[in-house]
C-alpha cells in the first residue's frame, strides 16, 4: 500500500468512525452493531501504526487510550473557574433574587436553569475547531492538563466541523454514568476487588489515572454548559448554549430559560423526582441570569459570580428497620453482608436492602438486629445505612456478629491482612463459588455461550454432569436434550420443574463448539484468577503470548508489566500453583480452547533491529508502551517479555521494574534510553 492510499483509506475510516460516533451520542441512534463499529476502529488503528506520520490529533484512534501519562502538567486558567454560592434553602433562594433585582435596579430579567451535575468541572479549550487542552478545574485558577484521558469520552467532539470563532473555550461537568458506574463495579466484585464508592469520586479519580487505556474502558461522559471566549458574539447565555448545540457538544436537554423566580421554584420541585431518571447524578439546580450584560453588571464577589447560585437538593434519607442481615458468597469466595430491610419508599423507588461492604462497616455503625436506621442514596447506586436512631432501639436486641463461617459450605471464614473482606478458601467445594465461576466463564465478554443460563447450569452441577467449567466441553447432546432443572417464579415466589428440549440442547452444544474459537485473552479472563479483569487479562496476553509463558512467569516478571501490581502477581501465581487450575487449563486445552495470541503479519518499515530481542520497562514520554513494541516488530526486532542472558536491549524508562534493572546489569544486557532506541530505529 502506498502513503497516499493509506491517507485516503484513514481518512475515509475516519470520517465512518465520527459520523456512527455522532449518530450514537448525540442523535441516540445506531446504523451498525458495537461489533462492527470495532472493527473500523481496529482497522484505523493498524493503519495508522503502520503510518504514524498520519496519526492525526482528531483522529477517533485518540477514544482508545493507551497512553501513559507520568505528570499531570499544572495549567493556568486563562479564566478563572469560580465556585458558586450554594444553598438548600427556597427562602434563601428568593432573597438572592432580592439582590440579583436590586442590583440591576430593574425587574426585566430572566433566569437561565440547569441541573447541577455531580461530576468533575471540567475546561476545554478548541483552536481551530480541534480540540488543544483539557484542564481540571483544581483550585480555580490552575488545574491539571489531563487532555489525553479527555479525548478518551467520545461526547466530546475532538474536532468541531462547524465554523466556529479561532479560539474559544467550554465548560462542563464530566461524569461517571449510572449504569456504567454498576458495570465497572460488577466486574469488580467478580474479580474479588472493592467497590468503588460513589459515582463521583470514581469519576474524578479515573479522570487522573495514568494510563489512558483504562479511562477509555470505563466510558465517562461529559455535558457541557458553558462557553466562553474573546470574540463570540451572544447576548444571552440561552443562546450561548443553543450554539453549543448546534456545534455538536453534548449539552444537557433539561434546561430550561425562566422569566421569574416563581418559574423557577417550579422547576425546582419539577425535578426533584425527575432527576433519578437521568443517566447521571444531580445534586441540585445552578440558576444564572440569562443576559450577559446582566451579568457583567452585577459581577463577582471574590469568591464567586453574583449572577449564579446553585440549590441543592437535600440528600434523600428515609428511616426502616432493620430486619436481618444474610450473606453472600462471590465467585471468589468473597462474602458481602447484606441488610435486610422493612420496605421503605426512597428516591421514587422502593428500598428492600443496602449493602453493609464488610464486617468494618458494622462495627462502625454499631448495628443491632430490630435496630431503626436511616438510610440514604444521595450520590449512591446502591442504598446504605448512614446512621441509627439508638432512642428506637428494642430493650432485647442483640449487637450483629459477623459470622465466621461460610453461610453455604459452613467452612471456617478466612480474613487476610490488610484486606476489609472475609473470604470462604473451600474454593472447589463451594456451591456458589463454583456456580460464580461457571457464570463468569460464561459471560459475554469471555466464552460468551449465551445459550446457558444460570438454571441450566444448576441442573448440569445437580445431576452431576459438570464439576467445573472444564465440564463443559465433554457434554453431550444426549447429556442436555430433556434435562430437568429447577426454575423460579417471581410471580409465584417458588420453584416448578422445567426440562431443555431437543431445540435448546442442540443450540448449547453449538455455541460450546464455536466457544472453542474465543481469542486467548477473552479465555484467561474466564479462568476467573482473583483479580484479573477484562483489562488485566489482556494486557498479560500481550505480554506472555501464551498459557505456558504466563504459567512460568515469576511474581517480578508479572510486576514488570505495565499496571500490573504486586496483588494482582501474587493472585496470577497462586492460582497457577494449585495443581487442580493446571489440570483444569490442560481439559481445556485437550478440548481445543485458544490458549495463545493470534500473530497478525505487518508490513516492517525496516529491519535496523532484525534479529535483536528487547525487553521494555518503565514509562515513556514519545510512545507508550504498546506503540513502542509495535515499532520494535515493524523494524525487524522482537519483544520479550523476561531478561535472560541472551537478551540484546532493555529499553528503559522512568520508573522501571527494580528487579528487570537489577537482573539486567548482572547479567551485563545493554541498557538503552528512549532517545537511544530512536536513534536505532532511525539507522
Amino acid at each position: 500500500m502506498t502513503e497516499q492510499q493509506a491517507l485516503a483509506q484513514i481518512q475515509e475510516l475516519s470520517e465512518k468512525i465520527n459520523y456512527h460516533n455522532d449518530l450514537y451520542y448525540q442523535k441516540d441512534k445506531s446504523e451498525i452493531t458495537d461489533y462492527e463499529f470495532d472493527q473500523l476502529l481496529e482497522k484505523l488503528i493498524a493503519l495508522e501504526n503502520q503510518f504514524p506520520q498520519y496519526k492525526f490529533e482528531d483522529s477517533p484512534s485518540q477514544r482508545v487510550g493507551g497512553t501513559i501519562t507520568k505528570n499531570f502538567e499544572t495549567v493556568v486558567h486563562k479564566y478563572p473557574m469560580l465556585s458558586l454560592g450554594n444553598t438548600y434553602s427556597k427562602e434563601d433562594l428568593i432573597d438572592w433574587d432580592g439582590r440579583v433585582k436590586r442590583g440591576l435596579g430593574t425587574d426585566d430579567y430572566a433566569y437561565f436553569c440547569e441541573l447541577k451535575f455531580d461530576g468533575t468541572a471540567l475546561s476545554l479549550t478548541y483552536e481551530n475547531g480541534q480540540l488543544k487542552r483539557a484542564v481540571t478545574r483544581g483550585d480555580g485558577t490552575q488545574g491539571d492538563d489531563v487532555t489525553t484521558n479527555a479525548k478518551t469520552i467520545r461526547s466530546i467532539p475532538l474536532k468541531v466541523k462547524h465554523q466556529v470563532p479561532k479560539s474559544f473555550e467550554v465548560r462542563g461537568e464530566v461524569y461517571f454514568p449510572k449504569k456504567e458506574f454498576e458495570r465497572v463495579n460488577a466486574e469488580r466484585i467478580e474479580n474479588g476487588e472493592e467497590p468503588l464508592a460513589n459515582p463521583r469520586n470514581a469519576g474524578s479519580g479515573t479522570l487522573k489515572m495514568q494510563d489512558s487505556s483504562i479511562v477509555a474502558s470505563r466510558k465517562l461522559d461529559c455535558y457541557l454548559y458553558y462557553l466562553l471566549g474573546d470574540s463570540l458574539d451572544f447576548s444571552t447565555h440561552s443562546e450561548s448554549m443553543a450554539q453549543l448545540e448546534q456545534w455538536g457538544f453534548n449539552v444537557s436537554p433539561t434546561y430550561k430559560r425562566c422569566n421569574t423566580i416563581a418559574e423557577v421554584l417550579e422547576y425546582i420541585a419539577e425535578w426533584e423526582t425527575k432527576r433519578h431518571d437521568l443517566p447521571s447524578e444531580t445534586d441540585g439546580v445552578v440558576i444564572k441570569v440569562d443576559s450577559l450584560d446582566q451579568q457583567n453588571e452585577l459581577g463577582f464577589t471574590a469568591k464567586s459570580p453574583r449572577w449564579a447560585i446553585a440549590y441543592k437538593y437535600k440528600a434523600e434519607s428515609a428511616s426502616t428497620v432493620l430486619e436481618s442481615i444474610s450473606y453472600q458468597v462471590g465467585r471468589t469466595g468473597s462474602v458481602t453482608p447484606v441488610a435486610n430491610l422493612k420496605p421503605v419508599l426512597l428516591a421514587g423507588t422502593t428500598v428492600k436492602r443496602a449493602s453493609l461492604h464488610n464486617a468494618n462497616e458494622i462495627a462502625r455503625l454499631g448495628l443491632h438486629l430490630g435496630d431503626t436506621v436511616f438510610v440514604e442514596k444521595g450520590g449512591e447506586i446502591i442504598p446504605k445505612i448512614t446512621g441509627i436512631d439508638e432512642l428506637q432501639r428494642p430493650n432485647d436486641s442483640m449487637p450483629v456478629e459477623y459470622i465466621t463461617h461460610c453461610p453455604e459450605c459452613n467452612t471456617e471464614l478466612v480474613r487476610k491482612e490488610g484486606e476489609a473482606n472475609h473470604y470462604c478458601p473451600n474454593s472447589e467445594g463451594c456451591p456458589p463459588q463454583i456456580l460464580g465461576r461457571i457464570e463468569h466463564f460464561i459471560q459475554r465478554k469471555a466464552l460468551d455461550i449465551d445459550s446457558l443460563g444460570s438454571e441450566t447450569i444448576r441442573g448440569l452441577l445437580d445431576n452431576g454432569l459438570i464439576e467445573n467449567y472444564a465440564g463443559l466441553y465433554r457434554l453431550t447432546f444426549e447429556d442436555l436434550n430433556g434435562l430437568e432443572f429447577k426454575t423460579f417464579s417471581e410471580k409465584k415466589g417458588d420453584y416448578s420443574t422445567r426440562s431443555l428440549r431437543e431445540k435448546s440442547a442442540s443450540n448449547i452444544i453449538e455455541a460450546i463448539e464455536i466457544s472453542k474459537k474465543t481469542p486467548f485473552e477473552r479465555v484467561l479472563f474466564g479462568l476467573g484468577i482473583r483479580y484479573v479483569g477484562q483489562t488485566v487479562a489482556e494486557k498479560l496476553a500481550q505480554n506472555f503470548k501464551n498459557i505456558d509463558n504466563l504459567m512460568a512467569a515469576s511474581k517480578e516478571e508479572l510486576v514488570a508489566v505495565p499496571e500490573i501490581g504486586e496483588r494482582i502477581a501474587e493472585s496470577v501465581v497462586d492460582f497457577f500453583s494449585q495443581e487442580s487450575h493446571r489440570d483444569l487449563i490442560q481439559q481445556l486445552k485437550n478440548a481445543g480452547l485458544q490458549f495463545e495470541i493470534e500473530v497478525i503479519e505487518v508490513e516492517q518499515e525496516g529491519s535496523n533491529l532484525a534479529e535483536k530481542t528487547f525487553v521494555i520497562s518503565g514509562v515513556f514520554n514519545t510512545f507508550s508502551r504498546d506503540e513502542l513494541k509495535e515499532k520494535i516488530k515493524l523494524n525487524g526486532g522482537k519483544v520479550v517479555s523476561s531478561i535472560s542472558a541472551k537478551l540484546d536491549y532493555l529499553v528503559a524508562g522512568d520508573n522501571m521494574g527494580p528487579a528487570k534493572l537489577e537482573k539486567a546489569t548482572k547479567l551485563g544486557i545493554n541498557i538503552i534510553s528512549e532517545e537511544e532506541f530512536i536513534k536505532m530505529i532511525n539507522g
